[in-house]
């Protein structure tokens, strides 16, 4: 009955257009009412217990460097570099835009910031290019989605936080995947590009003006290396590196750019606060209702079912796949990580699929939501930073959903992919 009260309510709540985290929380409070073994202290306890953890302290401070980079001129360097070495391709612009977003993910872990920190810089200068407003906003919004899966990245730290997976081996996972992404969306960029004949720089490669916008950005430039290879190195933790990002971000933009203004700190540092907020409150009550979930022995239920409808492994992938495509159009990555992966992983693993794959198939698989209506956040925030109407994103987004789909069965079935790397930790 508990069970029954728990999943009821989350939907009416969701229904209600309340917000997911008082959602889950006040679907938490309708279980444990309804004697789902629990007493109402449990709810405060997980609560604090779930916030009360060091590797969650990484989540604030990756919010943070990100907005941290964006305002302080980062991302803006990082296209100069990347324009001066692609701006001539057939499409080089739509090429820039992904390499710039796959950079800017390898410092931020953040979808949404890795759109506004890009799209801000090149929608205009596409639109003013030729291309169309829509495959334009499109783009941005898909190859934003990088900024989860290329390391470091915020729910692979939720989904190692709630499973005990490796968030390190995690991120060695995301290389590859985000790397297989980033040439999709390449190479799909550059054929849409050369059919429909979109304008290329025809001024002349200089060397002198590339050694310029290097020098320009060596600080942007080593930024990733400083973060991911003190992680990989075991100089520091990936907590540890949050708090490198932010420092190392602080002071690129305050003192060596000198971009960041007093006003544009308190601009970042409000972002980041009501960001984290939002995750933090969702990440509270998601563990509470984690709980009830267990108490209610919900995962094995799930993985029985399954398991009652077929044993082959390629089949119940593709359930899982399409069960986490229909989840990521109606919810937020995090909550959806939160509660999924304790669901599901026990399935994965009784056919096999390591945890850490397991976990980059989610994070992947649920990043496409960031680009589904109806809650695509990427997609919001591509309208948002270039003054359109969702609709003009919602036209030219069928095709990379599709890239994206191809993208995900390779990283689902291929295993290779994303376990090449955390394997050579071993």
């Amino acid at each position: 009955m508990a069970s029954i009260v728990l999943l009821i309510s989350l939907i009416v709540f969701l229904i209600l257009n309340v917000p997911v985290g008082i959602a889950i929380g006040l679907s938490t409070l309708a279980a444990l009412l309804s004697g789902a073994g629990l007493t109402l202290t449990s709810i405060p306890q997980a609560m604090v217990v779930a916030c009360d953890s060091f590797p969650i302290l990484a989540v604030p401070l990756f919010i943070l460097a990100g907005d941290l980079m964006g305002a302080g001129g980062v991302s803006r360097r990082i296209l100069n570099v990347c324009n001066i070495f692609f701006g001539r391709i057939t499409g080089g612009v739509a090429i820039v835009t992904v390499l710039v977003c796959m950079f800017f993910a390898a410092v931020s872990g953040s979808g949404p910031a890795t759109v506004a920190a890009v799209g801000s810089m090149v929608i205009p200068t596409m639109i003013e290019l030729g291309y169309k407003r829509s495959f334009a906003l499109a783009l941005v919004a898909t190859a934003g989605t990088i900024g989860v899966i290329i390391p470091p990245s915020i729910p692979m730290v939720l989904y190692g936080v709630s499973t005990g997976a490796s968030v390190t081996s995690l991120f060695m996972g995301g290389i590859l995947p985000g790397f297989l992404i980033g040439a999709a969306l390449i190479a799909y960029s550059y054929f849409y590009c050369r059919i429909n004949k979109f304008q290329v720089q025809t001024d002349p490669f200089e060397w002198s003006k590339a050694w310029g916008a290097i020098w320009e950005a060596k600080w942007a430039l080593i930024n990733p290396v400083i973060i991911l290879g003190g992680i990989y190195a075991g100089i520091f933790t990936p907590t540890e590196a949050a708090a490198v990002a932010a420092i190392y971000a602080f002071i690129c933009g305050s003192f060596i750019h000198k971009e960041l203004n007093f006003k544009k700190l308190v601009e970042a540092i409000a972002t980041s606060c009501c960001t984290t907020g939002t995750v933090m409150v969702i990440l509270a009550c998601a563990t509470a209702f984690s709980k009830v979930l267990t108490i209610q022995q919900i995962p094995v239920l799930v993985t029985e079912t399954l398991m009652d409808i077929t044993q082959n492994k390629i089949l119940l992938l593709i359930l899982i796949n399409i069960l986490l495509l229909i989840i990521g159009c109606v919810m937020d990555q995090t909550p959806a990580i939160l509660i999924l992966s304790p669901i599901l992983l026990p399935v994965a693993k009784s056919i096999g699929v390591d945890p850490v794959h397991f976990g980059i198939i989610m994070v992947a698989n649920l990043a496409i939501g960031f680009i589904t209506p109806p809650l695509g956040m990427a997609l919001f925030v591509a309208a948002r930073v270039s003054n359109s109407k969702l609709e003009v994103v919602l036209k030219g987004i069928l095709p990379f959903i599709l890239v994206m789909i191809t993208t995900l069965m390779m990283i689902t079935f291929i295993p290779q992919i994303s376990m090449l790397l955390p394997n050579l930790l071993k």
